[in-house]
Protein backbone atom coordinates (compact mmCIF):
# COMPACT_ATOMS: atom_id res chain seq x y z
CA UNK A 1 0.00 0.00 0.00
CA UNK A 2 2.99 2.11 0.88
CA UNK A 3 4.73 1.79 -2.25
CA UNK A 4 1.44 2.07 -4.33
CA UNK A 5 1.10 5.61 -2.73
CA UNK A 6 4.68 6.65 -3.19
CA UNK A 7 5.03 5.59 -6.82
CA UNK A 8 1.66 7.70 -7.36
CA UNK A 9 3.04 10.80 -5.45
CA UNK A 10 6.12 10.30 -7.68
CA UNK A 11 4.14 10.12 -10.43
CA UNK A 12 3.16 13.41 -9.63
CA UNK A 13 5.98 15.22 -8.96
CA UNK A 14 7.44 13.89 -12.58
CA UNK A 15 4.11 15.24 -14.09
CA UNK A 16 4.38 18.53 -12.38
CA UNK A 17 8.03 19.01 -14.35
CA UNK A 18 7.47 17.45 -17.15
CA UNK A 19 3.98 18.45 -17.99
CA UNK A 20 2.93 21.61 -16.08
CA UNK A 21 5.74 23.59 -15.07
CA UNK A 22 6.53 23.55 -19.30
CA UNK A 23 2.94 24.43 -20.25
CA UNK A 24 3.27 26.92 -17.76
CA UNK A 25 6.28 28.56 -18.47
CA UNK A 26 5.47 28.62 -22.37
CA UNK A 27 2.19 30.37 -21.38
CA UNK A 28 4.15 32.84 -19.58
CA UNK A 29 7.11 32.96 -22.31
CA UNK A 30 4.26 33.33 -25.41
CA UNK A 31 2.24 35.69 -23.26
CA UNK A 32 5.43 38.09 -22.60
CA UNK A 33 6.68 37.66 -26.59
CA UNK A 34 2.67 39.03 -27.82
CA UNK A 35 2.57 41.81 -25.20
CA UNK A 36 6.37 43.26 -26.40
CA UNK A 37 5.52 42.68 -29.80
CA UNK A 38 2.30 44.81 -28.96
CA UNK A 39 3.92 47.63 -27.63
CA UNK A 40 6.64 47.70 -29.91
CA UNK A 41 4.73 47.72 -33.05
CA UNK A 42 1.30 48.91 -32.13
CA UNK A 43 2.07 51.58 -29.02
CA UNK A 44 5.47 52.30 -30.50
CA UNK A 45 7.57 51.88 -26.87
CA UNK A 46 9.02 48.97 -26.21
CA UNK A 47 9.02 47.09 -23.10
CA UNK A 48 12.52 45.68 -21.99
CA UNK A 49 11.18 43.16 -19.39
CA UNK A 50 9.17 40.69 -21.87
CA UNK A 51 12.87 40.26 -23.69
CA UNK A 52 13.82 37.80 -20.48
CA UNK A 53 10.76 36.70 -19.72
CA UNK A 54 10.73 34.69 -23.04
CA UNK A 55 14.86 33.69 -22.90
CA UNK A 56 14.04 32.48 -19.59
CA UNK A 57 10.75 30.45 -20.45
CA UNK A 58 11.79 29.67 -23.51
CA UNK A 59 14.99 27.86 -21.90
CA UNK A 60 12.43 26.16 -18.79
CA UNK A 61 10.10 25.12 -21.66
CA UNK A 62 12.84 23.53 -23.70
CA UNK A 63 14.61 21.78 -20.68
CA UNK A 64 11.36 20.06 -19.03
CA UNK A 65 10.02 19.52 -22.40
CA UNK A 66 12.88 17.50 -23.30
CA UNK A 67 12.23 15.42 -20.18
CA UNK A 68 8.82 14.79 -21.45
CA UNK A 69 10.03 13.22 -24.40
CA UNK A 70 12.54 11.39 -23.42
CA UNK A 71 9.54 9.89 -21.15
CA UNK A 72 7.62 9.21 -24.23
CA UNK A 73 10.78 8.32 -26.34
CA UNK A 74 9.65 11.36 -28.16
CA UNK A 75 13.55 12.84 -29.54
CA UNK A 76 14.46 12.97 -33.11
CA UNK A 77 16.18 9.39 -33.76
CA UNK A 78 18.23 8.57 -36.86
CA UNK A 79 18.10 4.93 -37.37
CA UNK A 80 19.36 4.21 -40.31
CA UNK A 81 21.76 1.87 -39.47
CA UNK A 82 20.28 0.45 -36.06
CA UNK A 83 16.64 -0.34 -37.96
CA UNK A 84 18.46 -3.02 -40.21
CA UNK A 85 20.70 -4.35 -37.07
CA UNK A 86 19.21 -7.45 -35.30
CA UNK A 87 17.20 -6.93 -32.11
CA UNK A 88 20.02 -8.25 -29.71
CA UNK A 89 22.78 -5.85 -31.98
CA UNK A 90 20.11 -3.37 -31.48
CA UNK A 91 20.07 -3.94 -27.41
CA UNK A 92 23.60 -3.49 -27.69
CA UNK A 93 23.58 -0.68 -29.76
CA UNK A 94 21.41 0.87 -27.40
CA UNK A 95 23.05 -0.14 -24.01
CA UNK A 96 26.21 1.08 -24.83
CA UNK A 97 24.66 4.86 -26.32
CA UNK A 98 22.68 5.10 -23.26
CA UNK A 99 25.90 3.87 -20.92
CA UNK A 100 27.86 6.72 -22.62
CA UNK A 101 25.26 9.62 -22.38
CA UNK A 102 24.66 8.77 -18.82
CA UNK A 103 28.32 8.76 -17.86
CA UNK A 104 28.78 11.39 -19.48
CA UNK A 105 26.00 13.83 -17.88
CA UNK A 106 27.03 12.33 -14.51
CA UNK A 107 30.67 13.74 -15.06
CA UNK A 108 29.25 16.61 -15.73
CA UNK A 109 26.58 16.97 -13.15
CA UNK A 110 28.58 18.39 -10.35
CA UNK A 111 30.28 21.03 -12.71
CA UNK A 112 27.32 22.34 -13.63
CA UNK A 113 26.12 22.37 -10.28
CA UNK A 114 29.20 24.40 -9.48
CA UNK A 115 28.56 27.04 -11.85
CA UNK A 116 25.02 27.46 -11.40
CA UNK A 117 25.16 28.14 -7.65
CA UNK A 118 28.23 30.16 -8.85
CA UNK A 119 26.08 32.33 -10.75
CA UNK A 120 23.70 33.12 -7.33
CA UNK A 121 25.49 36.64 -7.51
CA UNK A 122 24.61 37.54 -10.69
CA UNK A 123 21.04 38.90 -11.58
CA UNK A 124 19.28 39.63 -14.41
CA UNK A 125 19.29 43.11 -15.79
CA UNK A 126 15.91 44.01 -15.84
CA UNK A 127 14.24 41.98 -13.48
CA UNK A 128 17.18 41.22 -11.14
CA UNK A 129 16.02 37.25 -11.02
CA UNK A 130 19.26 35.35 -9.79
CA UNK A 131 20.60 33.50 -12.74
CA UNK A 132 21.04 30.28 -10.79
CA UNK A 133 17.24 30.19 -10.61
CA UNK A 134 17.00 30.86 -14.00
CA UNK A 135 19.44 28.01 -14.76
CA UNK A 136 18.22 25.42 -12.49
CA UNK A 137 16.21 23.56 -14.60
CA UNK A 138 18.93 22.59 -16.33
CA UNK A 139 20.07 20.79 -13.32
CA UNK A 140 16.89 19.24 -13.43
CA UNK A 141 17.14 18.26 -16.72
CA UNK A 142 20.70 16.38 -16.24
CA UNK A 143 19.14 14.38 -13.02
CA UNK A 144 15.83 13.48 -14.70
CA UNK A 145 17.66 12.54 -18.05
CA UNK A 146 20.32 10.27 -15.43
CA UNK A 147 17.37 8.49 -13.94
CA UNK A 148 15.78 7.89 -17.37
CA UNK A 149 18.68 6.62 -18.97
CA UNK A 150 19.70 4.77 -15.76
CA UNK A 151 15.76 2.76 -16.02
CA UNK A 152 16.86 2.12 -19.86
CA UNK A 153 20.00 0.40 -19.10
CA UNK A 154 18.39 -1.73 -16.00
CA UNK A 155 15.77 -2.71 -18.57
CA UNK A 156 18.18 -3.76 -21.22
CA UNK A 157 20.31 -5.50 -19.18
CA UNK A 158 17.63 -7.82 -17.67
CA UNK A 159 16.59 -8.38 -21.62
CA UNK A 160 20.25 -9.35 -21.85
CA UNK A 161 20.54 -11.45 -19.39
CA UNK A 162 17.87 -13.41 -20.47
CA UNK A 163 18.77 -15.30 -23.89
CA UNK A 164 14.53 -15.88 -24.19
CA UNK A 165 13.85 -12.22 -24.35
CA UNK A 166 16.51 -11.38 -27.05
CA UNK A 167 14.72 -11.07 -29.85
CA UNK A 168 12.39 -8.35 -28.04
CA UNK A 169 12.05 -5.11 -30.05
CA UNK A 170 12.25 -2.25 -27.33
CA UNK A 171 11.50 1.57 -29.03
CA UNK A 172 12.58 3.98 -26.80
Amino acid sequence: MFKKRLMKALQVIVDIIEIYIPSISFIIMFSAFILQIFYRYFLNNPLTWPYEITVFGFMWTALFGALYAKRKGGHVKFTLVYDHLSPLKQLVMRLVGNSLICISFIIGFYPAYDYIMYLEYQKSTVLFIPYHIVYFPFLIFLLGTIIRLIIDIVEDISILKDPSRHNEVVKR
